[in-house]
């Protein structure tokens, strides 16, 4: 049988026949330093109208690594009809993702070369590509001026990340942002900042963080900080559970400094209230000082602060003070808001963040779920004026003034407007999935009390098969908190919706949400994104693919960020029924 012509291979054979030979004649034999076929992304889910589908996932032909968790290269292949160096742009874009320094194309003549580090883009023959030992040997000299790399950066580069039959490997992203930050940790930085959007497992990438310093000996004490209670607990028993035995939370009622040092990694709030007091009655002199009747300032070698963005200024306050007087230990924060014009404390403090990855990369890699918005506008908002006569819902004559978006719940109380806003909410679940786990966001607890009343007379029918179809679920309200668990799992059918305030902006790991209604004024694009968080879990398998925002008060509008959230899509497949609307999808 004759030889085959180049011109006449697939891709595939020209990797088996040259490339593959190749890059295996120089070292790179074993799974530790070489994969092939390595996809790192899911693929975007786009939405058209009711149909829903996947792009074709990013993959890699070659990822080359020095050590396990380090890749140093990346190899793209193409048949021979093509030039040397036509897979290059390909070859730099998944480079760039994966944070490699190398970028290699072949069409099996030769390989083309570009060095992300100098510059330097060449071509070399097949018989060149460079081994494990010098290909790492070139990026320790142009990233370190010749001098190689430091015990520490030598000693956190070859730590594993944990795994486990329970555990799935890291992603690409989360990869990136530990390599990151062992890195600024290797390099003696104190102050360090990921800002990662909600939904992409910062927790999880913080879980790996901690047990590769861990694992390398150069962190022994370690401080979480968080600023809710149940955002602790899930942490604990969530990501870092395979750290249990030597996690402490930290309860400073019953705790004594003189047993608490036996642990490694210790839970805390910002806050830590005793006796009577509540956050806003306690002072930061008084949360500072539970801390330090039990550690000295120099215990902690490691502090991290989960949700480290703006929140109230004394949530800052309270962060400021724990971190300031844990001074001498690395500190990382990590948020899921990144930089904003008024409020850029996080960037003030932790410096310009090592690395970031935005809702719109989320979604476009096929990580994080899409969304659309559907913006409502009921008869009573911009420019009302009340009927002479007319009352509130507590009998006062309204005042004759006009009223708009920013008066509603806040100085003036319509039921009529009340009754709208569920009628709409119910009218688009029957239009599409009265089964849709749905998140409505109001002003005051007060107003989530009215709505859950509003939607309870409007889906009598399916309240009557279970009383907690809809529930409150607000920081005063233990009936409702005590369903949070219920609402926010995979399995469980009840509630569906849930009204709040405050309480499910942040941290609650809402995985099924598939419509976020808006109906209150948001003060901050920090707010607005920890609303739009709630949504963005992908669930494919179990039937969450996109997300729906039904936006009453007109925020999406002023807090529109298609830098990182990507640009807003407007519904199309839907008219609001009691008001005005512009068009809404199925779920």
């Amino acid at each position: 049988m004759g030889i085959i012509d180049k011109k006449q291979m697939t891709e595939e054979d020209i990797k088996l026949n040259f490339i593959t030979p190749a890059i295996l004649a120089k070292g790179w034999q074993d799974k530790i330093t070489m994969e092939t076929q390595v996809k790192f992304t899911d693929g975007k889910v786009n939405l058209r109208g009711n149909r829903v589908s996947r792009e074709t996932p990013k993959k890699a032909d070659y990822i080359l690594y020095f050590a396990k968790n380090n890749p140093l290269a990346v190899v793209e292949a193409k048949d021979n009809n093509h030039s040397v160096s036509f897979g290059m742009q390909q070859a730099k874009l998944y480079a760039k993702m994966l944070d490699v320094p190398f970028a290699y194309s072949s069409n099996g003549d030769a390989f083309q070369e570009f060095d992300f580090i100098t510059g330097v883009e060449r071509e070399i023959a097949l018989d060149e590509f460079p081994s494990p030992e010098e290909l790492f040997a070139r990026y320790q000299n142009e990233m370190n001026n010749g001098q190689g790399f430091s015990e520490a950066e030598r000693t956190l580069i070859h730590q594993p990340y944990y795994t486990s039959q329970n555990t799935n490997p890291p992603r690409y992203y989360q990869q990136v942002a530990v390599n990151r930050t062992m890195d600024a940790i290797a390099k003696g930085r104190q102050r360090i900042l990921l800002v990662m959007a909600t939904g992409t497992g910062k927790t999880y990438t913080a879980f790996q963080i901690v047990y590769r310093l861990l694992q390398s000996g150069m962190k022994q004490k370690i401080l979480y900080l968080a600023d809710r209670n149940n955002l602790v607990d899930q942490t604990i028993s969530g990501d870092f559970k395979p750290l249990e035995k030597v996690i402490h939370k930290i309860n400073f009622a019953k705790d004594d400094r003189t047993t608490i040092t036996s642990h490694q990694v210790y839970f805390s709030l910002y806050q830590q209230l005793v006796g009577n007091k509540t956050a806003e009655e306690e002072t930061d002199e008084e949360t500072l000082a539970h801390y330090k009747q039990l550690f000295d300032k120099d215990f902690f070698d490691l502090v991290i602060v989960d949700e480290c963005h703006r929140g109230s200024a004394k949530e800052e306050s309270r962060w400021r003070k724990v971190l300031e007087y844990f001074s001498s230990a690395t500190q990382i924060g990590m948020t899921a808001t990144p930089k904003e014009t008024a409020y850029i404390s996080n960037i003030d403090y932790f410096g310009e963040p090592v690395y970031k990855y935005s809702l719109k990369e989320g979604i476009d890699d096929g990580f994080l779920a899409p969304f659309k918005v559907i913006r409502v506008k009921t008869d009573i908002d911009d420019e009302w004026r009340p009927r002479k006569g007319q009352r509130d819902i507590y009998g006062n004559e309204i005042e004759d003034r006009i009223y708009n978006n920013s008066d509603y719940d806040y100085n003036i109380i319509i039921q009529d407007r009340i009754d709208m806003v569920a009628n709409e909410i119910t009218n688009y679940l029957k239009a599409t999935d009265r089964m849709a786990k749905t998140i409505v966001f109001c002003a005051t607890e007060d107003a989530a009390e009215r709505m859950r009343v509003a939607l309870t007379k409007l889906n009598a029918d399916l309240c009557a098969e279970n009383s907690d179809y809809i529930v409150r679920i607000t920081g005063s309200d233990d009936y409702g908190k005590s369903k949070l668990d219920y609402f926010i799992s995979v399995s469980a059918k009840y509630p569906v919706i849930a009204t709040t305030s405050m309480l499910l902006s942040t941290g609650a790991d809402c995985k099924m949400v598939k419509l976020i209604v808006i109906d209150e004024m948001i003060g901050s694009m920090t707010e607005f994104k920890q609303i739009i968080g709630r949504g963005t879990r992908l669930r494919w398998a179990d039937g969450k693919t996109h997300f729906v925002i039904m936006d009453f008060r007109n925020v999406t509008r002023l807090f529109a960020d298609p830098e990182w959230d990507g640009p807003i899509e407007m519904c199309e497949q839907y008219t609001a029924g009691s008001g005005t609307a512009e068009t809404a999808t199925e779920m």
